[in-house]
């Protein structure tokens, strides 16, 4: 596959062509915990509010493997522009068995963590152990994911984006099917509850790799990962972790917030910890599908980038901004045309969909303009710019969030926690315009 056309193609059909296969494996990946959510619900509430407890750590170990693979994307795309087939390759071998290592200690870290994170936000027992019976199983495919998405990153940084959108939706079909089979024991299956949804998650995991393996085999891509690469190169390996790290830092800083939000509304009801779970299913799903627009660009920044088309990374830019912009209305008028029945996905309690329903109302207020911090450090990322995005992170998530949760809880009640999330998205994108624009300034003197 030759890449030159990341800097020939006309920037609209260019850009739509890579992040159109991104917004589809992004919103099926979002699906993965909408769908366990769903038929976990059924079950009982109590089993919904464990899975939300879980999530948080959850969406660490995936932060910590998507991050690391942004790195490995950054430094393959940067290197392929620049016509470094070598540095690539190495990029790619020794990102890859990092991120197996990483998924590995990860996996035995968090199922020994868990009982302690668990007794910290809930006093019910019951729900403590069916989070520790889906942590426990869910948990053990950590290095999977990191395998699966170094390979997701590699294949996107040479712009083969379809693989990755047909790798993703194998992997969902999968999880789709067996989620009530293994639930509620259909057919050959037990009957396995909460811990059935985990299995259900993982084998989908599994899958998802096995289609990147093949591809691999039977459809060789530009980057070779071989032994011969495995060799540990100081400079290779400092880029990935710059950039590697704070990525993750941008990805799990959710989870502080979620953790942190978690213990404000505790004090209110569990019910608004539901919800508060219950929007970040949907939230993943929105903002998601505005991160596959990103995922998409982030080879297109990169490659252009290490190529000196420094114009053509700001039409990138702008361009994508549009399409993000876009994708968060339709976002907002969702939340408002139909809240009681995306509430509704996760409970059947009148009370907890009232709530539900006005958090929605709140929360959404802010969605179209956190395209700009979304956009913004999508691209600082692309261009190895990590430190900056998450300065952007930060900001958005524990600098401004935190205490302006904190102070409108006791001024507004639970509901100043939603009031807190849309205050907190305008404070942010300017800030966000700010830090781009500056790293734009000088962007012509930093390398990666």
């Amino acid at each position: 596959m030759n890449q030159t056309f990341m800097k020939e193609k006309k920037i609209l059909p260019l850009v739509l062509s890579m992040s159109l296969p991104m917004v589809i494996s992004m919103a099926v990946n979002s699906l993965y915990n909408i769908v366990d959510s769903y038929f976990v619900a059924k079950l009982s509430e109590d089993a919904m509010t464990a899975l939300a407890l879980v999530y948080p750590v959850q969406n660490l170990i995936n932060a910590i493997a998507i991050g690391f693979g942004i790195g490995i994307n950054a430094i393959v795309a940067f290197s392929l522009g620049a016509g470094d087939a070598k540095r690539a390759n190495q990029a790619a071998t020794q990102g890859t068995f990092f991120s197996f290592v990483h998924g590995v200690v990860l996996a035995i870290t968090a199922i020994g963590f868990m009982p302690l994170f668990l007794g910290a936000f809930s006093p019910e027992k019951v729900v403590r152990d069916m989070a520790l019976v889906y942590a426990g199983r869910a948990f053990l495919f950590a290095p999977v994911i990191g395998l699966g998405l170094s390979c997701e990153k590699i294949f996107q940084s040479v712009g083969n984006m379809k693989i990755s959108m047909i790798s993703m939706m194998c992997g969902f079909v999968a999880n789709i099917i067996l989620d009530p089979l293994m639930i509620f024991g259909i057919g050959i299956f037990p009957q396995m509850g909460i811990a059935g949804a985990a299995y259900a998650t993982g084998i989908g995991q599994c899958i998802t790799l096995a289609v990147y393996l093949v591809c691999y085999r039977i459809r060789p891509i530009p980057v070779k990962i071989a032994v011969q690469y495995l060799r540990p190169d100081k400079g290779i390996l400092s880029r990935l972790y710059a950039v590697g790290i704070p990525a993750t830092l941008n990805l799990a800083l959710p989870s502080l917030l979620i953790c942190v939000l978690n213990g404000i509304l505790a004090g209110f009801s569990e019910k608004y910890v539901l919800v508060l779970g219950a929007y970040y299913k949907l939230q993943t799903f929105i903002y998601l599908t505005a991160n596959g627009i990103i995922q998409g660009i982030r080879p297109l920044v990169g490659y252009n980038y290490g190529a000196g088309e420094y114009k053509r990374v700001e039409k990138i830019f702008r361009t994508t901004l549009g399409l993000v912009i876009g994708v968060m209305f339709v976002g907002t008028v969702l939340c408002w045309m139909i809240p009681d029945k995306l509430v509704g996905l996760f409970t059947a309690s009148p009370e907890t969909i009232g709530i539900g329903v006005r958090a929605l109302h709140i929360i959404s207020l802010g969605f179209v303009v956190s395209a700009v911090s979304v956009t913004c450090s999508g691209a600082l990322e692309g261009l190895g710019k990590g430190a900056s995005s998450l300065y952007i992170s930060l900001a958005r998530y524990v600098v401004v969030i935190l205490p302006v949760a904190y102070v409108l809880s006791r001024l507004l009640g639970a509901k100043g926690v939603w009031y807190a999330f849309c205050t907190t998205e305008y404070v942010t994108a300017a800030v966000a315009y700010g830090i781009y624009r500056r790293e734009q300034t000088g962007k012509a003197q930093r390398k990666l």
